[in-house]
């Protein structure tokens, strides 16, 4: 694991599309990346518990139970935590705002950075057409996707045998096919026109598993990514920068990006 890293604090942490409760999720990975960093706010952005799959097959060990703990843990000491439903955990977004001592449940949330600028929370399932407008098709690639995990799964044990890197093949998959790289971009405007819309300077989502930051017509996209094959989170350094964090590299590799140089 990465405990060598050394512990570090944010101001702020956003991960997304956890799926726990499914044998995808690399629960290792993201319990420790938690026991590695602490920060005034956690943002859950979204498929956080995926009620998807353990609706067809119950899957929670140990480790998940860690992951709790140490998440309720962290509001016990004082990080604010805000929990944003996605359409994996959809059932609650029907509890609208809810608080629960430090945990806040909440349909979406404005986020103030420390150099004033504010970014829409949102996981981002309502602007994505196929879960939107048709839920069969979702569910069908929800199958195919639990399918490119697997076959990702043992093809990098294999790599990890000859000594080499991790590899992710449903990430590959994504890159080459052409409607999926539209896809991914189309995502990405309709995000970034909603938070101009709402009159604020970026987004922050979650949804498709492709972490990014980048300027879209003025506006900062942020993606955190997923813990089932990148292993990404967002951070903001107390000076208002975001970076994305890749836990299962030896050091994250994305340079620190400040929202004033991009805005």
């Amino acid at each position: 694991m990465n405990a060598h890293r050394g512990r570090r604090r944010y101001r702020a942490i956003w991960i997304s599309d956890t799926h726990l409760g499914t044998r995808g999720c690399k629960i290792e990975l993201l319990r420790d990346f938690l026991d590695n960093h602490e920060a005034d706010e956690l943002y859950l952005v979204g498929d956080i518990i995926d009620f998807w799959r353990l609706k067809r097959s119950r899957f929670w060990n140990a480790a998940h139970n860690d992951v709790v703990r140490r998440t309720l843990k962290m509001a016990r000491n004082g990080t604010r935590v805000v929990y944003v439903p996605g359409n994996h955990d959809e059932a609650l977004r029907s509890y609208g705002t809810l608080q629960l001592g430090n945990i806040h449940v909440v349909k979406e949330a404005v986020h103030e950075c420390a150099n004033g600028k504010k970014l829409l929370v949102i996981h981002g399932d309502e602007f994505d057409a196929v879960t939107r407008y048709a839920r069969w098709l979702a569910v069908l690639g929800d199958w195919a996707y639990v399918l490119a995990l697997w076959l990702n799964s043992h093809f990098n044990r294999a790599r990890q045998k000859l000594g080499y890197p991790y590899w992710s093949l449903s990430a590959y998959l994504k890159r080459k096919v052409k409607n999926a790289v539209e896809y991914i971009s189309n995502f990405e405007e309709a995000l970034a026109h909603e938070a101009r819309r709402r009159g604020v300077d970026g987004v922050v989502c979650g949804h498709i598993h492709h972490a990014e930051i980048r300027e879209i017509d003025g506006i900062l996209y942020c993606n955190d990514g997923d813990w089932v094959e990148s292993c990404t989170a967002l951070v903001e350094h107390a000076d208002g920068a975001l970076e994305i964090v890749r836990w299962h590299e030896p050091m994250p590799q994305a340079s620190p990006l400040a929202i004033d140089a991009a805005a």
